[in-house]
């Protein structure tokens, strides 16, 4: 029986928003994590069938398909083509999925799965260009409904959903404060213990420096520090920008074949792409559909909560894996090990491939066999993946 199954896994790492990869264009950023995969695994560019690419902002420097330019600039053969998609802040999560839904069909014998994201390049939002894609019959369909904006451009909005997912689950302040210094404290030790030194391929940067390890760690934060901020989504919410994931750059890549061609060709698996889906839920809320995608991926892969090793849930907002954590009755301590998108950054299309990278790393270095791992996007989505370790 054949079986999808990730070879290699490599990111860069995370910028700051005006950052060190500010100047780093995002076919630039795809192209250096490209090589570094190619030069990690020994595969031939030339036997790569399609690189699957997530970005969100398509529009100037990521626009006229990110992917495909990033094969060109990455110096791989003209005979490689590239597709960009677009499933929000799951993208090239949704990326990895498909390049496994590829190779498992015969429709092709190696894919990479990853993606890219500028931030401060491409600000978000941006492919709005003074539009609006939320048409009169969306709007008619959820105008009234809390937290819908009717007047707004952009009617649905993500802290608006944090803020009434706090309000649902009766978060306060102070747990959101906790949540979010704990991932810097996790990510922190993480970086101090060099875990994600594996998982990185450093940036050479314009000044002949290089760029090698996540900047977006706060480590002089403290409760005392996050209280003191503003709760711009609601005068008296809870959600801060504290409790928030982080404007970001950077790239992420993976790549996926099967076992029997991994095997023909000298390369050795790190992990199977055991169980993949998509799931939807509230748009106006919009951050929940985590927690029936995690309820169907286990169903469809016939285990239990208790028999993941580790979660990686994205920290768009603290109330998201709160509230994850709630429903799914699932162990805090294996919840986003290495601290998450509040301490680490979350460069929108390339965070699911490199949350999967970090994860991989995490699984490898403690001998978990399984992980889980699953993101809010907007329009009220949600991708979760479990792997198992080979």
């Amino acid at each position: 029986m054949s079986d999808a199954v990730i070879v290699g896994a490599v990111r860069t790492p995370v910028g700051r928003r005006k950052g060190s990869l500010a100047a780093v264009h995002p076919v630039d950023l795809s192209a250096h994590v490209l090589r570094a995969l190619a030069e990690r695994t020994g595969i031939d560019p030339a036997q790569v069938d399609d690189v699957v690419w997530g970005c969100v902002s398509q529009v100037g420097d990521q626009s006229w398909n990110v992917a495909r330019n990033g094969v060109l600039a990455a110096g791989w053969p003209e005979s490689v083509p590239g597709t960009t998609l677009d499933r929000q802040c799951g993208s090239s999560q949704q990326a990895l999925h498909f390049a496994a839904a590829t190779v498992l069909s015969g429709q092709a014998d190696l894919v990479v799965a990853g993606g890219v994201e500028s931030m401060t390049r491409v600000a978000m939002g941006s492919s709005v260009a003074g539009g609006s894609p939320f048409s009169d019959q969306l709007r008619e369909r959820y105008r009234g409904v809390e937290g819908f904006a009717d007047d707004a451009p952009l009617p649905f909005n993500q802290g608006v959903g944090a803020e009434l997912i706090a309000a649902r689950w009766r978060f306060s302040r102070a747990q959101l404060d906790e949540f979010a210094l704990a991932s810097h404290e996790k990510a922190a030790a993480a970086q101090d213990a060099g875990a994600f030194d594996a998982e990185i391929a450093p940036v050479a940067l314009a000044d002949g420096g290089k760029f090698a390890a996540d900047e977006g760690i706060r480590r002089d934060t403290s409760l005392e520090k996050l209280g003191e901020l503003a709760t711009p989504f609601r005068p008296d919410g809870v959600v801060t920008a504290g409790s928030a994931s982080q404007i970001s750059d950077g790239a992420a890549a993976l790549a996926v074949t099967t076992s029997e061609w991994a095997s023909r060709h000298g390369l050795r698996p790190l992990a199977r792409v055991h169980t993949a889906v998509v799931a939807a839920d509230d748009p106006v809320t919009m951050l929940t559909a985590p927690i029936p995608a995690t309820a169907k991926a286990l169903r469809r892969a016939g285990l239990g909560i208790e028999e993941i090793g580790v979660y990686e849930v994205n920290e768009a907002f603290a109330p998201v894996p709160l509230a994850w954590l709630a429903e799914t009755e699932a162990d805090a301590e294996r919840l986003n090990p290495r601290g998450g998108a509040i301490a680490l950054g979350h460069p929108l299309g390339a965070s699911g491939a490199r949350i999967m990278t970090t994860m991989l790393a995490h699984m490898r270095d403690n001998d978990i066999r399984y992980g889980l791992q699953t993101m809010c996007e907007g329009g009220g989505m949600a991708n979760a993946t479990i792997v198992e370790l080979l």
